[in-house]
């Protein structure tokens, strides 16, 4: 395993060895020290442990990696990533995910506002709350919350699916409560299966998603438009 001390090399130095390795490598970065975009643009299948807490966009646009976060994270955490996984022992501020086209991200603790914002095919389990308008937007993938969620919870939500254990504060404009099918079931344990995830109890979640009807103007709806 490589190690990457910040302490002795910059951060392009350490994001220019991760975009620049070999598939299979493995690194570990050390005094991560809250460090903004550390191992963005990852487009090698390759392992990653940060040992400490991230800044902003850490891991954004990643491509077939493997990193973890053992703290937190700050706003961005896996932007625009298309596959992939992140794991975060800790909490993540604002927007996590935020239009994930593929990949998952695991995440121990909380999660901040607007927690998948316009995803496009991701996979993202909060295993703590959700702050409001999460899922805003969401067009394609699931959002997975073993606690609470906020207010706005799906607004504007398009064809994904919100699985929530805990209480919902309120639900997003055009976002209703759906029924939790076998195909849904199935799809959840594989979501959990798939991210190593083993301590929950299917009975618990309720799925939600799109009530459809904002896909075409209507004049009747321009008020929640």
């Amino acid at each position: 395993m490589g190690i990457l001390d910040i302490n002795k090399l910059s951060l392009r130095e350490i994001n220019n060895t991760l975009q620049g390795s070999d598939d299979n490598s493995s690194f570990s970065i050390k005094n991560p020290k809250g460090a903004h975009a550390l191992a963005v643009g990852i487009n090698k299948n390759i392992n990653v442990k940060v040992l400490g807490s991230v800044g902003y966009y850490c891991a954004g646009m990643n491509k077939f990696s493997d990193i973890k976060i053992e703290g937190s994270a700050g706003p961005g955490l896996g932007e625009n990533m298309m596959s992939g996984n992140i794991h975060v022992t800790g909490d993540v501020s604002q927007y996590a995910g935020a239009s994930g086209h593929g990949g998952s991200i695991l995440v121990e603790g909380n999660a901040s506002s607007r927690c998948g914002i316009s995803m496009k095919g991701i996979d993202i389990i909060i295993k703590g709350n959700v702050g409001h308008m999460s899922a805003f937007m969401a067009q394609k993938g699931n959002l997975v919350i073993f606690g609470n969620a906020g207010h706005a919870l799906g607004d504007s939500i398009y064809e994904a699916n919100i699985y929530v254990a805990g209480e919902v504060a309120s639900l997003g404009t055009d976002c209703i409560e759906k029924k939790m099918t076998k195909k849904h079931r199935s799809n959840l344990e594989n979501i959990l299966s798939n991210a190593d995830v083993s301590d929950y109890y299917l009975d618990n979640f309720k799925r939600f998603g799109s009530a459809r009807s904002l896909y075409n103007f209507n004049v009747d709806n321009a008020k929640i438009y």
